[in-house]
Formats: C-alpha cells, sequence, structure tokens
C-alpha cells in the first residue's frame, strides 16, 4: 500500500510549531510530536495538500513556504508513505484547536528533547543544514525501528 502526504515546519521566532498527536487512539503516529500535515485529497497538488492541512489542522494561512525535499517512509509492514516536506515562515489567522492532538509552539534546538522519530531527526537536522531539495529514505522494520536512511540515494550512518 502507498500513500501520499505533506509535512510541515512553521517557524516563528527561533520555534516550530509541532503537534502532539495524543487524540486519535489508532494512530501511527500516537505520542509522537511532528509538523503540521496530512494525507492528500483526489487530485490535489503537494502545495495544495498542503495549504489545505495547515489550515485545517492550525486555523492558519501559510504567506511563505517552500518545498524542502521528498521523504520515503517505508513502514516495514507493507505501507509505504511519499511525504513533501515544506518549512514556511509566513502565516496570517488566528490558531484553533486541533482535533489531532496538541499545538505547541517549540524551540527548535529543544525539538530533539521530545518523542519523535528517529527519521524525523534526520530530516530535521537536513533542514538546518541545508537549503538545497533533498530526497530521503527512511526504512523502518514494522516497528518504531530505523533500519536504515539513504540521502538523495546514498546510503548514511544512523
Amino acid at each position: 500500500m502507498q500513500g501520499l502526504s505533506t509535512l510541515c515546519y512553521i517557524e516563528r521566532d527561533g520555534q516550530y510549531l509541532m503537534l502532539h498527536r495524543t487524540a486519535k487512539e489508532k494512530d501511527v503516529n500516537k505520542d509522537k510530536w511532528i509538523g503540521v500535515g496530512g494525507h492528500f485529497e483526489a487530485d490535489e497538488s503537494p502545495e495544495e495538500c498542503l495549504l489545505r492541512e495547515v489550515k485545517e489542522e492550525t486555523g492558519y494561512t501559510l504567506t511563505s513556504y517552500r518545498y524542502r525535499g521528498i521523504v520515503t517512509f517505508v513502514s516495514g509492514n507493507g505501507v509505504t508513505e511519499y511525504m513533501s516536506l515544506f518549512t514556511a515562515d509566513g502565516f496570517c489567522g488566528e490558531e484553533t484547536v486541533c482535533d489531532e492532538g496538541e499545538l505547541q509552539w517549540v524551540d527548535i534546538e529543544r525539538i530533539g528533547s521530545l518523542n519523535i522519530w528517529e527519521g524525523d531527526r534526520i530530516f530535521l537536522r537536513l533542514l538546518g543544514e541545508t537549503q538545497d531539495f533533498f530526497s530521503l529514505k527512511l526504512v523502518y522494520d514494522g516497528q518504531d525501528g530505523l533500519v536504515s536512511a539513504a540521502l538523495n540515494g546514498k546510503p548514511m550512518d544512523i
């Protein structure tokens, strides 16, 4: 099975808006901290999905955003997700309550201490290190264990 999704890290004053996924019982991201985003609807482009999902989850309308990379998640249990990764530094509107968990602005340097996926640590580091568009493949063991990673087709040490 394959899926298409977006994920965005909205930045303000050295912080990212993070979503602590606590609301849904059957959630692959249960109790994890992630950016905001979600799955494509029919006929959407990555940018259209991004704008809709950010508005639905946060109440914000993005006014400045950048497509940063494509992340291929191989779950290890038959699901592969192709995630379009964005950052944003401009938005307007009023923050709303998210039905998927709690939204919180977190200092970027503190994010590594949160309960995040191991692969997220890699692409969050890449977001800080490079301005280039990148392709990252993350292979998991069917649980929470990261088995391998490849950046732009080249294996990485994990």
